[in-house]
């Protein structure tokens, strides 16, 4: 009888001891989740595609302040809710860690919005149109600008032509009493009237410059048409009208161009910008307006000034980090050719369609190894644009000569902008030495149709946009637009980079194209790494930058054929929501 009484005592001390002890579980539960300080952003409800290896995927994550606190289920983020918490049901949309957009002309993108915009026009007389209906609406020496046009878009050659190229004369019939500079899409060559060489004292006379080519006819005149380095000569005239201007003046038209480029940019879900080349006077406007905290899109600017230039003040403009992570300085940029388009690339043979050319070196070996000098002895990065194989070639030996006179530097993440044609042999050496390919997924699929035309079935199928060889020598790769040269819109690039589907539905060599994890983080935490900013940008981790871009559909799980239809519906920089749509 005791040991039954015995038995029922011990049984009810069990019993109340699993009570107590489960109380105390969640009682102490409850204080520890009452101890969480409340986030001010909390996004729940989503597919939250974070490109975090330790993490991939998740439903909702917490910020405070600019960076995240937590990333994981509804219920594991239901703890940081508080009375003053804004929460944004994703309703099951996906969130991506904010587009950086690796390669970019920020001012450029802005200017691009105030001027004629060619990029739809179908024919050279659908441009001189254009013209002569902004002639209407200008006063009487005023310049027009326009920028866009591409002559491989044309759904015929104008008559006459050199290589695509028109003549001015038409142009010049409806613009008597304006100049007017029309810009290639790629920036690489342009196309002037008469009024404007006039101003510029261009006449048959007029020496082509190192590194460009005024275009002429068989009599030696020159028809309206400068490449590369060839457009400074127009480009003077109109800079020593601009000298009118007043200081303010000039800066007012500036930081117009910057806000409309911050506007696009966030609309199209892009966070962070790479700026391939500024002049110092721009980067003090960018400091300028990061102070006053006019700079929502975080720009890691590349300065593009002469040698003489950087030995005086290369260590002044070093920037990291600058105004809570809008701004960072701390590479060169040089531009070393020209654009395949334009026939400007530097090959190592000619040009398939264009034989008594292989392009053009627009700037000299020697100085880019006294660059390449300059960057490496005060920590810079360098970002040299290459795109034909014998610019590239000619940069990655400029490289491996710097990285062997100093193999006391590490981790430089020095940058080939475009990398678009390679000789196979060049290939590895990216990855060898580690130079970063910054390379462009909608320039394959917008220069596709003709990049047979000018380098054959042979070169192209070799070099041309090779991202799987490049990545599997061990290179990485950032992904960007080049905008204005193209929209800056990261769907279309991520769309371009999976399928390289042409617009005619042809597919450019698909071996080379990438997964969709490959592109996305190639959107996202290789620009990071492109920048030295992965520790904080690049995924969606705990303690790194609230930058976070939301869509309308799962980009990597839709049909291929849905993937651009995709819009953006939110972007976020440093938890604030900055565009809404």
């Amino acid at each position: 009888m005791r040991k039954k009484r015995y038995g029922r005592a011990k049984s009810w001390l069990i019993i109340v001891f699993t009570f107590l002890l489960a109380v105390s579980i969640g009682l102490l539960n409850w204080s520890c989740q009452k101890k969480v300080e409340p986030a001010d952003l909390v996004l729940m409800n989503g597919k939250i595609v974070t490109v975090d290896a330790s993490l991939p995927q998740a439903e909702a994550l917490a910020v405070r302040g600019d960076k995240i606190v937590a990333v994981g289920k509804n219920k594991e983020i239901q703890k940081y809710l508080g009375d003053r918490t804004e929460v944004i049901d994703l309703a099951g949309k996906l969130a991506i860690p904010g587009f950086i957009d690796s390669h970019g002309h920020f001012t450029s993108l802005g200017e691009a919005k105030m001027v004629l915009d060619l990029t739809k026009a179908k024919s050279w007389e659908e441009i001189v149109a254009m013209v002569a209906e902004a002639v209407k609406n200008a006063k009487p020496g005023e310049w027009i600008l326009g920028r866009g046009w591409h002559q491989e878009k044309w759904q015929k050659s104008p008559e006459p032509n050199i290589a695509g190229l028109p003549f001015h004369y038409e142009l010049s019939r409806v613009s008597p009493n304006n100049p007017v500079v029309l810009t290639h899409a790629s920036g690489h060559s342009s196309l002037a009237n008469a009024k404007a060489m006039e101003l510029a004292g261009i006449t048959r006379a007029t020496k082509d410059p190192a590194g460009g080519q005024i275009v002429r006819d068989e009599r030696g005149n020159p028809i309206g048409a400068f490449i590369e380095t060839a457009q400074g000569l127009v480009r003077r005239a109109r800079g020593a009208s601009e000298a009118t201007l007043s200081a303010e003046e000039r800066e007012a038209r500036e930081i117009r161009a910057i806000s409309m480029a911050s506007q696009e940019c966030l609309a199209k879900g892009v966070t962070s910008f790479h700026d391939a080349g500024v002049p110092i006077r721009t980067i003090e406007l960018y400091k300028k307006l990061a102070d006053e905290g006019r700079l929502p899109v975080r720009l890691y600017a590349m300065i593009n000034e002469g040698n003489e230039t950087l030995k005086e003040k290369l260590s002044e403009y070093r920037l990291l980090g600058y105004a809570d992570n809008h701004l960072t300085v701390r590479s060169i940029k040089r531009v070393f050719d020209g654009a395949l388009g334009a026939h400007g690339a530097w090959l190592l043979e000619p040009y398939s369609d264009l034989p008594t050319s292989v392009g053009l070196n627009t700037y000299p070996v020697e100085a880019l190894k006294e660059t390449a000098r300059l960057a490496i002895e005060n920590d810079f990065q360098l970002c040299v644009h290459a795109i034909g194989d014998r610019g590239n070639r000619e940069v990655l030996n400029v490289y491996e000569e710097a990285f062997t006179a100093h193999p006391e530097k590490k981790d430089l993440r020095w940058r080939i902008e475009h990398a678009q044609h390679l000789h196979p042999d060049d290939i590895p050496r990216f990855g060898r030495l580690g130079v970063i390919a910054s390379m462009q997924g909608i320039h394959c699929t917008s220069d596709g149709p003709w990049v047979w035309k000018r380098l054959g079935e042979k070169r192209a199928e070799e070099g041309a946009y090779v991202w799987q060889k490049l990545m599997k020598s061990g290179a990485v790769i950032c992904n960007g637009t080049d905008t204005p040269v193209e929209d800056v819109d990261p769907i279309a690039c991520f769309y371009a980079s999976v399928t390289r589907q042409l617009a005619d539905g042809r597919l450019f060599y698909p071996e080379q194209r990438m997964s969709r994890e490959e592109a996305l983080r190639s959107y996202t935490l290789n620009g990071a790494y492109a920048s030295f900013e992965e520790n904080i940008l690049g995924s969606l981790t705990v303690g790194k930058l609230a930058d976070i871009t939301v869509l309308s559909q799962d980009i990597m799980t839709v049909p291929e054929n849905e993937i651009p239809k995709t819009q953006v519906v939110m972007t976020i920089v440093g938890g604030k929501v900055l565009y809404q749509r």
